[in-house]
C-alpha cells in the first residue's frame, strides 16, 4: 500500500510538472493521408500568458501560418486556426512525452502526435527556382496598411542597387498564402519574380495579412480588405527613390485578379494590370460552377444539386441575420448534403463534421462578400493597358467562360489597350499538364510555363 503511494504521488507530481511546464519551442509530427506522409512543425512561443503558434507543413512548402489563438491548460493543448481553417487539439501523454491528438482541416481528420523537436526539412527546390546569389538587388520590406493598423512584410527585388525602375506588385490568390505564394511544393511568385526582375521589371511581392511574417487576421478580411493591402504596397512604392513612380504595375493570380482590378480602381498610380488566371464573372456563378466540376463526389441528379446549390448561395447573401442565416443554413445542409453523403456510406462523424466545415467557411465575411461580388464591375472601369492570361486546362477557372466576361466588360468600359490569350495545355498555376487537375500539380517539377512568363514580360515591356 506505501508503495503504491509513493508511486501516485510521483505520477500526480509528473503531471502537475506538465501541466505547468513552459511548451514553448518546436513540435513535430507526421500524419499520413492516403499514402502521402504529411509532416507538420508547430513553433510555440509564450506571450504574456498565453501561447502563439507558427505553423509550416514542409511536405508542401508551406510555411509562415499563424493560427488565431493557441491555450494550453491541464495538459490539453488546442490550436485554434479558424481563421486560416484548420484546428489541433492533443493531450500530453507524460509517458510517451508527446502530444497526442488529431488535426482537422476542411473536412479532413487526421490523427497527428507531436514531439519536442523540430524535423530535419529537406530542400525540394524545383527546377526552375533561383539560387543565390541572384543577379540582381533584393531588399526584404516591411509597409503599414495604416487604416487596418497592421504591417505588411514582403520582399522587393529590382534588376540593380542603382537607378529607377518599373515595380510590379504580386497578389497572390484565394486562401492565406505567403509572399511565394508556395502550393504543392511549388513557389510560381519567386518564380515570376525572378524572371522579371533579370527581365528589368522590378518586384514587390509579400505575405498575405497573418501569414509569415505579416500582422494582422487574414480569416476575417474581404476581397475589398485586400485590395486596401495593395494600396498600402502601392503607397510605399512611392516613397522609393528607386522606383519609376509612373510605371506601377499589378499582376494578380486568381482570386489576385479580381483584387487587382478593385485596387486599381482606387488608385490614380496603377500603370498596368496582368490578370493571371482570373475570374470574369460573378463568385455566385463561379462557385456554382466550381461546386460541379471540383467535387469529390457524384450525385444522381445534377439538376437538383445546382438548384440546392444556388438555394445555400442565396441563404448566404441574404440581408438576415447572422443568426438566421446560420439556423437556415444549417437546416439546408442537412436536408441536402447529408442523404448525398449517407447514400455514399460515409460515417455519421464524417458527415457532422463535413457540415461542420461547410458552414463555417460558408459565413466567413469573405465567402458573403465574394459571392456578391462581379469583377466585371471593376474590369469594366479600368482605362489602363490590361493582359489576361488563363490556362486551356485549368479545372479550377474555365479558361473560356471566363475570359468572355472579362472581354465583354472591356469592350463594354471602352479600354483601347488590352490582350487576352488563352495558352494551351497550361492548368491554373501555368504549369504544362496532361489533365489540368489539383492533385497533378505536386507531381509536375515545372512552377511556371516559360511561354507564360515570355508574354507578361514581353507584354509589360512594350508599354514602359
Amino acid at each position: 500500500m506505501k508503495t503504491i503511494s509513493v508511486f501516485f504521488i510521483v505520477f500526480i507530481l509528473s503531471i502537475v510538472n506538465v501541466y505547468s511546464q513552459n511548451i514553448s519551442g518546436d513540435w513535430s509530427g507526421a500524419t499520413k493521408r492516403g499514402d502521402k506522409l504529411i509532416t507538420f512543425i508547430f513553433k510555440i512561443e509564450q506571450e504574456n500568458s498565453g501561447y502563439s503558434v507558427t505553423m509550416n507543413v514542409p511536405t508542401f512548402r508551406i510555411s509562415g501560418i499563424k493560427p488565431a489563438a493557441t491555450t494550453f491548460t491541464n495538459g490539453k493543448l488546442i490550436i485554434d486556426g479558424s481563421n486560416v481553417g484548420m484546428s489541433y487539439v492533443g493531450i500530453y501523454n507524460n509517458e510517451t512525452q508527446q502530444f497526442e491528438g488529431t488535426y482537422k482541416e476542411g473536412g479532413m481528420e487526421l490523427a497527428l502526435n507531436l514531439k519536442k523537436g523540430a524535423v530535419e526539412i529537406t530542400d525540394k527546390r524545383r527546377p526552375q527556382e533561383p539560387v543565390k546569389p541572384y543577379p540582381y538587388y533584393e531588399e526584404e520590406v516591411v509597409f503599414k496598411n495604416i487604416e487596418a493598423k497592421i504591417e505588411l512584410a514582403g520582399t522587393l527585388t529590382l534588376p540593380s542597387e542603382n537607378g529607377t525602375f518599373p515595380v510590379v506588385i504580386l497578389i497572390s490568390g484565394s486562401g492565406p498564402q505567403d509572399r511565394d505564394e508556395t502550393f504543392m511544393g511549388h513557389k510560381p511568385f519567386l518564380v515570376l519574380a525572378d524572371y522579371l526582375t533579370k527581365e528589368g521589371i522590378g518586384v514587390l511581392r509579400f505575405d498575405d495579412r497573418g501569414q509569415g511574417e505579416s500582422t494582422g487576421d487574414f480569416g476575417t478580411a474581404t476581397t475589398e480588405d485586400f485590395s486596401k493591402d495593395v494600396l498600402s504596397a502601392i503607397a510605399y512604392l512611392k516613397t522609393r527613390n528607386d522606383v519609376d513612380k509612373k510605371n506601377i504595375g499589378l499582376i494578380g493570380h486568381s482570386e489576385g485578379g479580381i483584387i487587382a482590378p478593385l485596387a486599381a480602381n482606387n488608385s490614380k498610380d496603377v500603370a498596368f494590370i496582368v490578370l493571371l488566371a482570373s475570374t470574369g464573372i460573378s463568385g455566385a456563378e463561379l462557385s456554382v460552377m466550381q461546386s460541379k466540376t471540383l467535387r469529390q463526389f457524384p450525385v444522381e441528379d445534377e439538376d437538383a444539386y445546382e438548384k440546392n446549390t444556388r438555394k445555400a448561395i442565396a441563404i448566404v447573401t441574404s440581408d438576415k441575420s447572422e443568426l438566421e442565416i446560420k439556423k437556415e443554413l444549417t437546416k439546408h445542409y442537412n436536408d441536402f448534403l447529408r442523404p448525398i453523403l449517407m447514400s455514399l456510406n460515409v460515417p455519421e462523424k464524417n458527415i457532422n463534421l463535413f457540415i461542420e466545415s461547410e458552414l463555417k467557411t460558408s459565413l466567413k465575411p469573405w465567402s458573403r462578400y465574394f459571392l456578391q461580388y462581379n469583377p466585371a464591375d471593376e474590369i469594366a472601369k479600368l482605362q489602363i493597358p490590361v493582359l489576361s492570361l488563363n490556362g486551356s486546362k485549368d479545372t479550377q477557372v474555365d479558361a473560356e467562360i471566363n475570359q468572355d466576361g472579362i472581354r465583354e466588360a472591356l469592350i463594354k468600359g471602352g479600354n483601347k489597350d488590352y490582350k487576352i490569350i488563352e495558352l494551351e495545355n497550361l492548368n491554373h498555376f501555368f504549369q504544362e499538364c496532361e489533365t489540368g487537375k489539383m492533385d497533378e500539380y505536386r507531381k509536375i517539377e515545372q512552377t511556371f510555363s516559360p511561354t507564360a512568363l515570355k508574354e507578361i514580360s514581353k507584354w509589360i515591356l512594350k508599354r514602359l
